[in-house]
């Protein structure tokens, strides 16, 4: 199971952007077509992420993704 875990962080890590603490201001640029169109993933609260699926965009919360924390 760690493995497959592994794997899929590794394919996240790979096909996004790291947009860090500006996951929310980032994701409603891209949203609002402010931004290029891109996959990207980063940190965020809950209040923040509840924010976004509030106004109709789509995340998805998912645990860290640092690959270095997966044995």
């Amino acid at each position: 199971m760690l493995a497959l875990l592994s794997k899929v962080i590794s394919a996240v890590i790979a096909n996004t952007e790291d947009v860090g603490s500006h996951f929310s201001e980032e994701a409603r640029r891209i949203h609002y077509s402010e931004s290029p169109v891109r996959a990207i993933r980063g940190e965020a609260t809950f209040e923040e992420f509840e924010n976004l699926r509030d106004e109709g965009i789509d995340v998805l919360m998912l645990p860290s993704l640092r690959k270095e924390e997966i044995h």
